[in-house]
């Protein structure tokens, strides 16, 4: 595949390959042995993400003339993790290391990123509510903005941390050396800890298994902090859905309700 700006900094010897991902800008290169997996324009904060062992080693970073910033990481052998391993202990481990940087914190807010407020989040989602409203009756999705918009004042929460905003599992790296690592650091912001912490839950731990897994991170289940997980991991539903919809991906939107349909009612939200 010929990718230009990528044959102007490697040279025309390397095999270059797309990787996939939302934005279409990350690729796999290789040549002689050597590999990296390469990105335009990826999380400014990866130095540090980097340097912490969170993902894979930054080996190097270059500018091109139109100011877009290429990243080179190393390339690694290695698979996602399963639903299953989500309850490994080293999954909650990993995620209170991020949540507990201040090192991550100071870096995301020197770049220029605001504490996210849950009224933000339901002014998008009210913004963007054409988009949802295309889906037809659908009494789930329903339910939720109705629960987003009367909960919205019981969520606040001023103990910001960084948030990765998707802990899916397909962004979880376990390499061949057994290293764990979280990718994909596009979309993090500096938010509530409950809005990684409340996706992840609902998402791949079974209800009775909370308190456990909690342990594992280092919290004690509040009232306040289930409020606040519940809250979130609705609201990111609803914008994933949005997400998905607006660039036509009905079959990935389809997934997401019926998750929120499982989410709404399995675990009795009110």
């Amino acid at each position: 595949m010929k990718v230009n700006w990528l044959e102007d900094i490697l040279g025309q010897d390397w095999t270059i390959t797309p990787a996939g991902g939302s934005t279409g800008e990350a690729y796999y290169a290789q040549h002689e042995g050597k590999r990296l997996f390469l990105k335009r324009n990826s999380s400014p904060f990866l130095a540090v993400l980097s340097a912490e062992g969170i993902v894979p080693k930054l080996v190097w970073t270059k500018r091109l003339e139109n100011g877009d910033v290429i990243t080179a990481q190393e390339w690694l052998e290695g698979r996602e993790l399963n639903t299953e391993e989500m309850k490994h202990p080293r999954v909650a481990a990993l995620l209170s290391k991020i949540h507990h940087s201040t090192e991550l914190l100071d870096m995301l807010m020197r770049i220029g990123k605001h504490p996210l407020k849950p009224e933000e989040i339901l002014i998008d989602l009210k913004e963007n509510q054409k988009i949802l409203d295309q889906i037809g009756p659908r009494i789930e999705v329903h339910h939720a903005l109705k629960y987003i918009e009367s909960r919205v004042q019981y969520v606040y929460y001023d103990k910001h941390v960084v948030c990765h905003c998707d802990t899916n599992h397909n962004n979880w790296l376990l390499s061949s050396n057994d290293h764990l690592y979280l990718i994909d650091w596009d979309n993090a912001m500096v938010a509530d800890p409950a809005l990684d912490l409340g996706m992840l839950l609902y998402t791949y731990i079974p209800k009775n298994e909370w308190s456990q897994w909690m342990n594992q991170y280092g919290i004690t289940p509040t009232d306040h902090l289930m409020e606040r997980m519940k809250w979130y991991a609705v609201s990111q539903s609803l914008s994933f859905i949005q997400w998905h919809m607006m660039r036509g991906e009905d079959k990935e939107a389809s997934i997401r309700i019926n998750k929120l349909n499982d989410m709404m009612f399995r675990h009795h939200l009110k």
